[in-house]
């Protein structure tokens, strides 16, 4: 069906494309609303064709209430001596994300409740947000917090709140052979941070790239990009009626790009998805995983709580929490890499590929079993010598021909292809050209290539 290997060619290419998308976007002071996630919303879909959409502000979202947009131009923080000690024109991590605008002069004691640094990575600026309690403030290094003196200090932040914004997300599809669909989606609301922030969108923008020149879809395939949290919200208080109905599974796209050899997968709540099912299986050894857990994560939270309880996972590689640059400034494109994003798409379209075969298949020659030699699918000549290789080459062994007997056997619509390989003992990669062949003879259908 399909090769997920490409050519150098077309892997330069996309090297050049994410490397060139990445240093356009990480300059860009996003938030969960205003010009900057608007704008990056914009840029994608320069690149994909998404439909962008916006929840106003003040809308009740569940339990939720959508903010007011952050209108945001730039904060500025001077020391006594006149000298320029954070500047969101050097690094938009300097401002408390949401801050409230201030335009005055304020003594240290008062001004030090609204400095923030990471004590123990002295160099590093913390990223801190305040999206649902009106304050103000200012990171910065805390070798620099700590060299600064007593006096007056001059505070500057240029922003304003505008209850005429709203909540924006952007999706689109590539549409298959069924309605049953996969959802790729990531979060687009950090400032200047790689791997937590643009690793997701980038990784998302690359799969979109490689599953639209696949030459067959049984899956619909949809991409959405959103704020974190209260974004993924939004999309579901407009589609998760639609989702409970036409969603096979999903997968949250957030921190794949740093060093580490192998992806992890958070599974679903449900443990039971077909990508469930596929990385945690006895033959995988491409992936680690763990069980859902609401304690820690990203917008899998959302998509699997108790009222939706959908079948979304989540795929990153070094995680949130696990390295150092965390929400600060240490996470850099130097630590992230361009190379390590286009490692995590081979691997999640890999898994894609695979999902596209594991999923449930009916028999469509189900009375009695299916002549197979006037298909060139059994030996012309039945011998014990030649059901152990075919002399006019239609079998590799008796072991794809067993292979063959039990998928037919197997197939009754509601078991999935990934348990019959499981039964086979053969891993699911293995029997595709097996698949691909009953399927071109029409004798097998996945449920999901039926129209709904």
């Amino acid at each position: 069906m399909h090769e997920y290997q490409i050519e150098k060619a077309e892997k330069d290419a996309e090297y050049k494309l994410l490397n060139r998308a990445f240093d356009d976007l990480f300059p860009i002071c996003r938030s969960i609303t205003g010009l900057g996630i608007e704008s990056s919303l914009n840029y994608f879909k320069n690149l994909m064709p998404l439909t962008i959409e916006q929840v106003k502000s003040g809308t009740t979202v569940f339990d939720w209430v959508t903010p007011a947009s952050w209108l945001f131009k730039r904060a500025r923080l001077w020391g006594p001596n006149g000298n320029l000690i954070c500047d969101t024109e050097v690094n938009n991590l300097h401002v408390i994300n949401y801050s409230e605008p201030v335009d005055r002069e304020i003594d240290f004691a008062d001004l030090r409740p609204h400095l923030y640094s990471i004590p123990h990575l002295p160099d590093a600026i913390p990223y801190v947000t305040s999206y649902y309690k009106r304050t103000w403030g200012f990171c910065l290094a805390h070798n620099i917090l700590k060299s600064l003196p007593q006096g007056k200090y001059k505070v500057r932040i240029e922003s304003s709140f505008d209850d005429e914004g709203g909540v924006p997300f952007g999706q689109c599809s590539l549409a298959g052979q069924s309605k049953k669909e996969i959802l790729l989606t990531s979060y687009l609301c950090h400032p200047s941070m790689a791997n937590n922030e643009l690793s997701g969108p980038l990784v998302l923008l690359g799969l979109y790239n490689r599953i639209k020149h696949w030459p067959k879809r049984r899956f619909t395939y949809r991409f959405l990009l959103n704020p974190e949290t209260i974004g993924s919200l939004c999309y579901l208080y407009k589609y998760g009626d639609a989702l409970k109905e036409n969603l096979e599974a999903g997968l949250i796209l957030t921190c794949l790009g740093g060093p580490k050899s192998k992806l992890r997968y958070k599974k679903s709540k449900r443990n039971d998805s077909l990508f469930d099912k596929l990385v945690s299986g006895a033959s995988n050894e491409e992936w680690d995983f763990i069980d859902f857990t609401p304690l820690s994560g990203s917008d899998e939270r959302q998509f699997c709580a108790p009222g939706f309880n959908l079948p979304m996972g989540q795929a990153s590689r070094n995680s949130y929490g696990e390295y150092e640059g965390y929400h600060n400034s240490l996470d850099t494109k130097e630590y992230m890499s361009i190379d390590s994003l286009i490692r995590s798409i081979d691997e999640i379209e890999k898994l894609l590929v695979k999902a596209e075969y594991g999923t449930k298949v009916i028999n469509l020659c189900p009375y009695g079993e299916p002549q197979l030699g006037k298909r060139g699918l059994y030996p012309t000549m039945n011998s014990y010598q030649h059901t152990q290789g075919s002399s006019d080459n239609a079998l590799d062994s008796r072991q794809e021909l067993n292979s063959i007997l039990t998928i037919l056997s197997e197939a009754t619509g509601d078991v999935d292809m990934l348990d019959i390989a499981e039964k086979i003992g053969i891993d699911l990669v293995h029997l595709m050209p097996i698949i691909d062949k009953l399927e071109g003879h029409q004798l097998i259908q996945f449920n999901s290539s039926r129209v709904l």
